[in-house]
């Protein structure tokens, strides 16, 4: 945890706070903090800044809060991310929220297994744990907007155009894919679709690419999704 975060509503008018459960567990098992220790803290959805430990023990840690700095830059990326096993969706969602992804649309595919919808993982409550997860790691305090879809054609042909900017660089990185991959502008919105294990299907594909996503590659190694998601980020956007 490099960044202890906290919610808007625990944070009182003084910027004093008082945790319990995981947070206060973290800082005096594993940070081993004392009174008058710092740590880092963020506000979710607002700044970031230091905190000093007023009083800690097992039943609860008070803080208080001096937050002066804005989290990093977003990466201006919608990303549509077929449903991978929930192992795989385990590592994948905080890694989208460590690369400050804006928002992410979890879908059914052809090759997406039914079951992978009664999974705990796609619970709001838990996904949202692995958000915080991310977001603690990455110093970042901005939660991507997560939404779920069980259905991919009635996704793309009704809302996807107001669901991106029109003016999205889309790309959808897929093993036929002719065009390598290539890093995009920053200041360009860039929508991704990235597929299950195996890829889209050539109907998914086909269907992408009647609403401007462009087949793209990277490279003759066929990736898994946990390692695709990471490694299409990176090479669209630099770490900010």
């Amino acid at each position: 945890m490099n960044l202890l975060l906290l919610e808007p509503h625990e944070v009182d008018a003084q910027g004093e706070a008082r945790l319990e459960g995981r947070r206060l567990e973290h800082v005096r098992s594993v940070l081993k903090l004392a009174v008058d220790d710092s740590l880092r803290v963020g506000v979710v959805g607002g700044l970031m800044g230091e905190a000093r430990v007023l009083a800690i023990d097992e039943r609860v840690l008070h803080l208080r809060c001096t937050l002066t700095d804005a989290p990093p830059p977003r990466a201006n990326v919608s990303l549509i991310l077929a449903i991978p096993r929930p192992k795989q969706l385990k590592r994948v969602i905080p890694a989208i929220a460590s690369l400050g992804v804006d928002r992410v649309m979890l879908v059914n595919a052809a090759r997406v297994e039914k079951s992978y919808f009664d999974s705990k993982v796609l619970n709001d409550a838990f996904l949202d744990e692995l958000v915080q997860l991310g977001l603690e790691q990455a110093c970042d305090t901005v939660k991507p907007v997560i939404t779920l879809r069980e259905r991919l054609k009635p996704f793309v042909e009704d809302e996807l155009e107001t669901w991106i900017p029109k003016d999205a660089v889309r790309l959808l990185p897929h093993p036929t894919g002719a065009a390598p991959l290539k890093p995009v502008a920053a200041s360009r919105h860039v929508a991704l679709a990235i597929g299950p294990d195996g890829g889209w299907v050539p109907y998914e594909v086909e269907l992408f690419s009647r609403f401007g996503f462009m087949a793209v590659s990277l490279g003759r190694r066929v990736l898994r999704g946990e390692v695709a998601v990471p490694a299409v980020l990176g090479a669209v956007r630099a770490v900010s």
